[in-house]
């Protein structure tokens, strides 16, 4: 076979019913096409062999035109409209990176494709706000899955929402969900009531939820005390790794930490301040608890805290010390309840902020059942 292409190539190709000469043949004309400048002539009939092939019955023949001219941006419009519409194995290269496709051709395959189609839609390097609406609506888990996942997609807060209104329930949406680079904060906040514990540890660590909602999560979970937290590793390993994450994304604030402690999560104030400090955990303890007033200024100072909250910590320390559970029904809910009546009555530096945090968990905690 010569390398440039002629009438011959044509006739060659309607008269030899062989698959594999025709998907020879289309190789041929690609590197013709997408190489060296043709003339109008040459062309024009690069052009009708590609369109003829495109139209091959031969399944294979089909594939390998789309392969070879996926990225090509000499490709027709029609021809790769054509292709897009075929069977998932022609379409899939085509959908996937051509750049021809307009959004009007985009849309139209979304609306009446196959989940395949839609997926490959989902996945191109750079998806429209109006393409990515109309996947969310129409598309499978697996497609918006993989929409989610592409941080090309133009994707707002009106969109997230909705994704989140059909796949709420979905682990295989969720995951890609909340690690894209940025959410809105009214997206992640959503989030945080519907994914997965480890997922809600990465929605604290990367995305700027609210210190309310930031801190609730971080409490619930830890009041969970699952044995195995993070990837089979012990709680005390898995604390220390959350409260590491915590610090790198700046969210290991010491209202976080009067919250928690506040909230009777010990072991969460004691990770932190060891973290903060740079000391071992163990030491860390013994100075927290230390009986006498020396050892938690000693760490509290070591671990840069504001002075104006060390007295609150001092009361929630003391109120743990007194007022161990009881053993009985809703032991934590009253030790809590306990604790920051003590918070509110004996200590008034706190900020409006945290103020108002623990006057809202009190009357949580104040309510029948």
């Amino acid at each position: 076979m010569t390398g440039n292409l002629s009438k011959d190539d044509v006739v060659r190709l309607l008269s030899d019913p062989s698959p594999a000469t025709r998907a020879d043949l289309a190789a041929k004309v690609v590197r013709q096409f997408e190489g060296a400048a043709l003339s109008d002539s040459e062309r024009t009939l690069a052009e009708e062999i590609i369109r003829a092939m495109a139209r091959d019955a031969v399944v294979r023949v089909r594939q390998s035109l789309a392969e070879n001219l996926k990225a090509s941006t000499n490709l027709p419009r029609d021809v790769a409209l054509t292709m897009a519409r075929d069977v998932e194995a022609v379409a899939i290269p085509i959908l996937s990176v051509s750049r021809v496709l307009t959004d009007t051709d985009l849309l139209e395959i979304v609306r009446s494709g196959t989940d395949g189609k839609h997926t490959a839609i989902a996945s191109r390097p750079n998806v429209s706000s109006q393409v990515a609406e109309a996947i969310i609506e129409n598309a499978s888990e697996t497609a918006v899955a993989a929409l989610v996942a592409n941080e090309g997609a133009e994707l707002g807060e009106r969109s997230l929402g909705r994704v989140i209104d059909r796949f709420g329930d979905s682990e295989a949406v969720h995951a890609p969900l909340v690690q894209r680079s940025r959410l809105p904060i009214t997206i992640a906040e959503r989030l945080v009531a519907v994914v997965s514990e480890t997922l809600q540890q990465y929605l604290v660590t990367h995305h700027e939820l609210s210190p309310k909602t930031a801190a609730d999560l971080i409490l619930q979970s830890r009041e969970r005390a699952t044995v195995t937290l993070l990837n089979g590793e012990s709680d005390e390993v898995a604390l220390e790794r959350l409260v590491a994450q915590l610090s790198r994304t700046g969210r290991l604030t010491p209202s976080l930490l009067v919250r928690a402690l506040c909230m009777g999560d010990i072991a969460f104030f004691e990770a932190a301040m060891a973290h903060l400090a740079g000391v071992p955990l163990t030491n860390a303890r013994l100075l927290i608890h230390d009986v006498g007033p020396l050892g938690l200024k000693s760490i509290y100072d070591k671990a840069k805290m504001p002075p104006a909250l060390m007295p609150a910590c001092r009361i929630a320390i003391d109120v743990f010390k007194e007022t161990p559970y009881d053993g009985e029904e809703h032991d934590r809910a009253r030790h809590r309840r306990r604790m920051i009546e003590r918070i509110l009555t004996q200590y008034e530096g706190l900020a409006p902020d945290d103020l108002d945090y623990l006057i809202e968990k009190l009357g949580d905690l104040m309510q029948p059942g």
